[in-house]
């Protein structure tokens, strides 16, 4: 096996299995033409736990973050195709798919964190749905949940139960009348409204079991 440094792609899909990119304003034109459907697509909201790639580690983030999904629950981008190595929507791939190169990380990192396109940007001047955006940011905003969590283990206990609760039943049900009364799919409601609140509460060490109507919280 040759000792020479990589200095070109060698269409081994490393990258592509490591979740799929973040999208910039530059990259707006592929989701409001239809490149890239929003049923692919997924937010990471203000304030919900992240990898940043560059600095590798978790963190906050402190706007949105648009992904692609991975496949099968695995971080995979839904756009690679597995057998060959090769990205479905190569001509329309957004711009950090477009810079990265895995032999020489300093595009990637230019780029990385700038100018990154948020829901607002791409659903402000939809009535009714962009305020119900905005209603979910507040009513399950993750600086809030994150202060429940620290309550658990005091005596602010059973206020910090009820407000989850609320929040839970908030999450849950958005989505579901969204679904039955709007023209959105339930493919949707993660790029709409972020990650459902009973996966993402495991950012604070906890677990949410669902039965019979009931979230019932445990520490992981």
């Amino acid at each position: 096996m040759s000792d020479m440094p990589i200095s070109e792609c060698q269409c081994c899909g490393t990258c592509c299995k490591k979740g799929g990119p973040s999208f910039h304003h530059e990259d707006r034109r592929l989701i409001e033409q239809g490149s890239i459907p929003l049923k692919h697509l997924y937010t990471i909201r203000k304030g919900e736990l992240a990898r940043d790639n560059v600095r590798n580690r978790l963190l906050p983030v402190d706007s949105d973050i648009i992904k692609i999904r991975g496949r099968n629950a695995s971080w995979t981008c839904v756009f690679l195709d597995e057998q060959t190595c090769r990205c479905t929507i190569y001509e329309d791939r957004p711009i950090e798919c477009r810079v990265l190169r895995c032999w020489d990380t300093k595009d990637i990192e230019r780029v990385y964190a700038k100018d990154r396109l948020t829901r607002e940007d791409l659903l402000s001047d939809i009535p009714g749905l962009w305020e119900l955006i905005e209603e979910h940011a507040i009513r399950c905003d993750y600086e809030k949940i994150g202060q429940f969590a620290v309550l658990l283990d005091g005596n602010g206990r059973e206020t910090a139960l009820e407000g989850m609760r609320v929040a839970f039943a908030y999450d849950a049900s958005l989505r579901s009348l969204s679904v039955r009364e709007g023209q959105i799919t339930s493919d949707m409601t993660d790029f709409l409204f972020g990650r459902p609140l009973t996966e993402t509460i495991r950012m604070f060490g906890l677990k949410v079991a669902e039965s019979q109507d009931r979230f019932i919280l445990s520490k992981i």
